[in-house]
């Protein structure tokens, strides 16, 4: 190669040719300054994306991990209730049907007294079962106040301390002494027949 003399390489036309590739080459280097800010920014995003998606992983992670503890937990306490719920209506049923198959009006009244005390049990019994299942329906888990039950009456007071009214004192005292005032009432028309056929 010729070697540029002096003259030659401070000649306008050089100089242009020289700035020319200045310019070019900063131009260059600007777009490849802009696509290394566009590749960085993207990655800032990607990075404050998978962060985020980490922090929600986890957050909904460990929120549906307790839920479900607390809906397994909800689900079992509702399921005993349930099974509470159809234990007491069966017994509920059963006692119903003894009580409403009671009918004083077709009992002997000769066996008054005993059919009497039968029917009074089937009573205590009903009340005593309901007491108890009311306070295992109030006992078991869960939201016990949807089931407005009746309060259970005090249970019937047999002997000396039973609480009763007049009237209920008569009925009593007349189930227990119509089979005596019976008995007597046909011993006393044997007397007086074979008293007549003595004669």
């Amino acid at each position: 190669m010729l070697e540029l003399s002096d003259e030659e390489a401070m000649s306008p036309e050089h100089l242009d040719n020289q700035v020319q590739k200045a310019q070019e080459q900063l131009q260059l280097l600007k777009r490849q300054q802009e696509q290394i800010e566009k590749q960085k920014r993207e990655l800032e995003e990607l990075s404050r994306r998978q962060e985020e998606l980490e922090r929600g992983r986890g957050e909904m992670t460990d929120k549906l991990t307790r839920s479900l503890v607390v809906l397994e937990r909800e689900g079992y306490d509702a399921q005993k209730k349930l099974e509470q719920i159809r234990a007491t209506h069966e017994s509920f049923t059963q006692h119903l049907q003894l009580l409403e198959g009671i009918e004083p009006k077709a009992w002997n009244p000769a066996d008054l007294p005993k059919e009497l005390s039968r029917a009074l049990s089937t009573v205590d019994d009903a009340r005593a079962e309901f007491s108890q299942q009311r306070s295992r329906l109030e006992a078991t888990p869960g939201d016990s106040h949807d089931l407005e039950l009746p309060e259970a009456a005090a249970p019937r007071m047999d002997g000396l301390g039973a609480r009763h009214s007049f009237a209920e004192w008569m009925q009593i005292g007349l189930a227990f002494t119509l089979p005596l005032i019976v008995c007597g009432f046909i011993a006393l028309l044997l007397f007086f027949w074979m008293a007549v056929k003595g004669q």
